[in-house]
């Protein structure tokens, strides 16, 4: 018996002539992904990527749930490879199906006949596989509208295939296929999760922090590290730009209005994470900020913080509400690493009432005490960073 998994592409079967290029890319990060797990075969054929293992004692389970968060992935399933004819397909459910299928109560059969010179049609096949089952495995039944298990029988050019269930992958499109972004990477729940809706639509994620030590503890750093490594098994990996912010900080509080410390205080992290970005060929910057949810996400403090610099700034959470953002943080395991109890450097100097409708004009009236330009240099050439994988 011979066991591979069915990679199923997602969106990207809808491309035309560079379809090859997103497959091609598709592949390098499933191999990435699983390096670790064993020797494989990978190759491709129908828009389905096919993952055959070549090494012993590869556990497939830990290696369809390592491919549920490569995104580019629409589903994956564990298969047997069988020849083309009734006979082997119902011997492969003889040897492969009993244990998987005592766990379940009902089941229906699933034919694709990519292969039309199959003797039988698509139908034809259901029936006489499902009855062959029935047979063998007296515990179910038949439900054709919500079975508790689909068996899936693939008919193709060279070989059949045989098949439960399907886990969903992660969709998007290969990260890597629509250039670089620097995320602003905070302890929160929100910023993680800007991160992972960039990265699903193909975005190579790089991240910078700003630690405020000794305000900060070392422990709010290594969270943020933390956060950064549970994104990196969607993202790929990816490094993490620690920026020492306390001198900025200090110098904000002395020489600003109160009531601005914050809208400042964010007009400068962007100008040290544009500069940065730029460096690593970056084309934007992402937040997880969400209109309104605080002082500094205000309309006019967006567009206050915007303008402090010339390239665009994502923002893909800016339209949801916390507990839209919270589920996604759950799905994808950040949460409870972002529910740690070690402040990040934006609740430092908070102001008591701060301005929640800015004007620009003011705000770089307030700014212009300080020595911007060398602030922010001094902060990049002390900047260094980690490797989240």
């Amino acid at each position: 018996m011979k066991e591979l998994i069915l990679v199923k592409q997602g969106e990207m079967v809808l491309k035309g002539l560079n379809k090859k290029t997103f497959e091609t890319l598709l592949i390098k990060n499933i191999k990435k992904a699983i390096i670790n797990f064993g020797e494989f075969k990978i190759y491709t054929a129908q828009s389905t990527v096919y993952v055959e293992p070549l090494s012993e004692n590869i556990y497939i389970d830990d290696v369809v749930d390592r491919l549920s968060k490569v995104f580019g992935i629409v589903s994956i399933c564990r298969a047997c490879i069988c020849e083309k004819s009734m006979e082997s397909i119902k011997n492969i459910c003889d040897e492969y199906l009993p244990d998987f299928l005592f766990n379940f109560k009902s089941f229906k059969v699933e034919a694709k006949r990519a292969d039309k010179k199959f003797p039988l049609n698509s139908p034809e096949i259901c029936n006489e596989l499902g009855g062959y089952i029935l047979e063998k495995f007296p515990h179910l039944t038949v439900d054709v509208h919500n079975p508790d298990v689909c068996i899936i029988v693939e008919i193709r050019d060279y070989n059949a295939f045989v098949h439960g269930p399907v886990v969903r992958g992660a969709g998007g499109m290969p990260v890597g296929s629509n250039g670089r972004a620097m995320l602003l990477l905070s302890g929160g729940i929100d910023s993680p999760v800007a991160g992972y809706m960039t990265a699903k639509r193909g975005v190579s994620l790089f991240a910078v922090h700003f630690h405020s030590f000794p305000y900060t503890s070392e422990r709010a750093k290594d969270k943020v590290i933390k956060l950064g490594n549970i994104l990196s098994q969607y993202a790929g990996n990816f490094p993490v730009y620690v920026v020492p912010f306390t001198k900025l900080q200090e110098q904000i509080k002395e020489h600003c209005k109160e009531e601005f410390f914050t809208i400042i205080m964010r007009r400068l992290m962007m100008k040290i994470a544009e500069k940065i970005a730029i460096k690593d060929k970056c084309l934007a910057l992402i937040t997880g900020e969400s209109i309104g949810q605080v002082a500094s996400q205000t309309m006019e403090a967006l567009y206050c913080t915007d303008k402090s610099v010339d390239i665009p700034v994502f923002r893909p959470v800016i339209g949801m509400d916390k507990d839209e953002i919270v589920v996604i943080s759950r799905k994808i395991g950040c949460f409870e690493t972002s529910l740690l109890p070690y402040d990040d450097c934006c609740t430092l100097f908070a102001p008591k009432h701060p301005k929640t409708k800015p004007n620009l004009e003011e705000i770089l009236l307030s700014e212009s005490n300080l020595d911007v330009e060398k602030l922010v240099n001094d902060a990049v050439n002390e900047t260094y960073y980690v490797i989240c994988k």
